[in-house]
């Protein structure tokens, strides 16, 4: 039986996309930017409130004011269009005002991962090519650290006080004491910058080598921030958003502030989720909009029964991630009305979300995308007699490749090569060039759909996988593990493990000659040299390593056999939940693994 109800929703949801997405993006050499985004708005709301952390609370005019005291101390230190400065800051209002700052001036804001240390960080900050680097007291020790292997005197170290419970150090700058001496008013030479132009790096986790550096113009920021706000989080000015994602990130920054700064709703924001504080804080603050990925959504069902859920304020959220078997239960339990799930990749250039309300679907593009067969255990696209790659029909899953023209650009890396080994040129015709986003797609029925096809996201494929909200690259943390004493060769792969979302790392070693395994040592070179994310779950200590006729690191079979006891007869050990020590993996901890009780 026809659903009429089902009909009549989803042509008042359409309706409603028609006169959003019929706005023409910015074109490069439109003179708009993010910066002119917060000004506008700030002209239109100056005295309503913007943002609250902490016990704080800015107006947005207060917030612009911020904003501007720090463009004019940058622009005094000699900070000009089209600089590159680093910005490593936990989330607080600082940051957002420092980033912003740039984007006043027209420099970019290369936002790195305030968790990375050692060489990782070090890599970011060089690579980048950055002038100099505004770093928040909370995690100045890290860059201190590394201070020898970066070119930066101490004039270009801007230190950013937060509780001021360390004192400012002797080889940096104290930046926010001194901004009280800079004028508050906009600098007129932000109406000039182009939209073209950069506005911010974003660190993306690729198949080989360290983080590479997504060039984001403010083309792209402005476009997803007036589709993801007006029509995918349907945001007015009266709504408030629960922002807990780090600022570092595509979906705390381009989504979440993006959408709030186009259309002027205001802004709780958290240095942290807290899964046992977050319904007390959607009741204390009158959040309506939260912006989440998958993993915090299962954190949250998983916790007791708080009185603040009941009759809660929080009617959308917005994000990516939330599986298909948690869907369902999450709305019903929280009276969550509109989910809006999206796809998208800090670098890609292709973006879907479900603008129509949709279940268990991350939604529509406007996009011309084709999904292609995948061999996975041989990690590679399939091709016909003729070398053509192979379409997948409706339901199966397929690797997504987005093409690329004048409206779906690729903006690329800062690298050149980097760039061009993600794209496939001549697919269906002689110069055509498309994206390949390394991520398992299906198209799937969501029943009346106005003709728009709808997908689902299924795995990422290759060298890269998704563990704690974070890409980790197998090859990069492969690399930092064989500059372990005692490792001959590390072979990173993500598995699964029952009831939690992304995958888990795992690896297989290969010891130099006559060593045995240090469970001890290795714990103590993992902990020093890897962000928490890109730990290693499981260890497998291999007889000799499995490559193919190259010497490429083969992992299908390692994969399907993961860290399963009943089909691994090498010794395996596992890094228990908030542990800092592996220990070999015994069956009664095995089995709770297994049941989901084990804590991950």
């Amino acid at each position: 039986m026809f659903d009429f109800k089902e009909y009549f929703r989803v042509t008042k949801e359409f309706l409603k996309l028609v006169p959003i997405l019929a706005v023409k993006p910015p074109s490069n050499e439109d003179a708009v930017s993010m910066a002119t985004v917060l000004e506008d708005t700030v002209a239109k709301y100056a005295g309503r409130s913007m943002i609250i952390f902490e016990g704080r609370e800015l107006t947005w005019g207060q917030f612009n004011a911020l904003t501007n005291q720090i463009a004019h101390a940058l622009i005094a230190r000699g900070v000009q269009r089209g600089d590159c400065v680093s910005l490593i800051m936990e989330n607080r209002i600082e940051m957002l005002a420092c980033t912003f700052a740039l984007q006043k001036i027209g420099a970019i804001s290369s936002l790195i991962n305030y968790a990375l240390t050692g060489a990782q960080l070090a890599h970011c900050v060089t690579v980048s090519g950055s002038s100099k680097c505004l770093v928040g007291e909370e995690i100045y020790s890290n860059l201190d650290a590394v201070r020898g292997d970066l070119a930066l005197g101490d004039k270009d170290i801007l230190w950013v006080a937060d509780q001021r419970s360390n004192p400012v150090p002797t080889n940096a700058e104290d930046i926010v004491a001194v901004l009280e001496q800079y004028p508050t008013t906009n600098l007129e030479d932000t109406k000039t910058i182009l939209a073209g132009s950069t506005a911010m790096y974003i660190f993306t986790s690729g198949t080989t080598g360290m983080p590479k550096a997504a060039k984001i113009p403010h083309r792209r920021w402005m476009s997803a921030a007036h589709a993801f706000g007006l029509a995918g989080c349907q945001a007015k000015p009266s709504d408030r958003f629960y922002l807990c994602l780090p600022l570092f990130h595509g979906t705390g920054l381009i989504c979440g502030i993006g959408s709030a700064f186009y259309t002027g709703a205001s802004i709780f924001l958290r240095r942290r989720f807290s899964a046992s504080e977050f319904w007390s804080d959607v009741h204390k603050y009158k959040t309506t909009n939260f912006i989440y990925v998958g993993e915090l959504c299962r954190y949250l069902l998983a916790q007791p029964v708080s009185p603040f859920e009941q009759n809660n304020s929080l009617t959308r959220v917005f994000g990516n991630g939330l599986r298909p078997d948690i869907w369902d239960e999450f709305k019903q339990r929280f009276g969550i009305e509109r989910v809006c799930e999206f796809y998208g990749s800090s670098e890609g250039n292709v973006s879907f979300f479900n603008a129509l309300n949709k279940n268990r679907t991350m939604g529509i593009t406007p996009a011309t995308v084709m999904l292609v067969k995948y061999d996975i255990d041989a990690d590679e696209m399939v091709r016909d007699a003729n070398g053509k790659l192979i379409q997948v029909p409706v339901g199966e899953p397929g690797l997504l490749l987005g093409e690329i023209d004048d409206r779906f650009k690729f903006d690329g890396y800062t690298n050149d090569d980097a760039t061009e080994s993600k794209v496939l040129r001549d697919v269906v015709k002689p110069g055509d060039a498309w994206f390949n986003t390394g991520d398992l797609i299906s198209e799937i029925d969501v029943g009346f759909a106005l003709g728009k096809p709808h997908y689902q996201f299924v795995d990422r494929v290759g060298d890269t996988f998704r563990w704690r909200s974070e890409n980790v690259s197998t090859n990069e943390v492969g690399e930092i593990l064989n500059g372990c004493e005692q490792v001959e060769m590390a072979n990173v792969y993500g598995v699964d493990i029952p009831a939690t979302e992304g995958k888990a790392g795992m690896v297989s070693l290969l010891l130099k000659p006559g060593q045995e395994f240090d469970a001890e040592a290795f714990s103590t070179f993992v902990n020093a040299n890897l962000t928490h994310f890109s730990q290693p779950v499981f260890v497998r200590v291999q007889p000799e390593a499995a490559t193919t006729g190259t010497f490429k690191l083969l992992k299908g079979n390692l994969r399907k056999q993961a860290f399963h006891v009943d089909l691994v007869t090498d010794e395996l050990y596992v890094m228990p939940p908030r542990a800092s020590q592996y220990q070999k993996l015994e069956r009664d901890l095995y089995d709770k693994i297994m049941d989901g009780s084990a804590g991950y």
